[in-house]
Parts: structure tokens; C-alpha cells; sequence
């Protein structure tokens, strides 16, 4: 595992980081004495998608227009 020190760290802090996203964790040091490891997170399991989550309702075709023109005419006899 890779040890940086803080000043390296801080400025190569974006190239660090996406190391440990793609798995090479690494540690920040001061004067050589380790301080913190560094690695990506792991994403939740089971943690279901929102897209597709109601492929299976049916949208009627009216439903811009519910009660289609019956509506319309009832304000015509008034």
C-alpha cells in the first residue's frame, strides 16, 4: 500500500483519490508516522434502483383528459 506524505496528499488529492476509487488504497503520513488510510467506499448492497420501478403500470390513454368530452358538455346545458 502506497504512503504519502501530507504535503504530497494535498496536492495530489484528486489523482489520490481516484487510485483508492479504482482500489489501491493508500495511507497519509507526517514525518513518516502513518495518520490515516485513505480507500473508497463500498456502495450499499441491496439498495434497488429507482429507474424501471413501475414498469408495470399502465398508463390509460385518457389520462390527460379524465372523463374525456362528457365533461365538456355538461357545462354547455347550464
Amino acid at each position: 500500500m502506497k504512503t504519502v506524505n501530507i504535503h504530497e496528499a494535498k496536492t495530489q488529492l484528486s489523482r489520490l483519490i481516484a487510485a483508492a476509487q479504482a482500489g489501491e488504497p493508500f495511507i497519509i503520513a507526517r514525518a513518516g508516522k502513518p495518520l490515516v488510510k485513505v480507500e473508497a467506499l463500498a456502495e450499499k448492497p441491496g439498495k434497488p434502483s429507482r429507474l424501471g420501478f413501475m414498469d408495470d403500470v399502465a398508463v390509460p390513454d385518457d389520462f390527460d383528459n379524465p372523463g374525456g368530452d362528457g365533461i365538456d358538455d355538461l357545462g354547455e346545458n347550464t
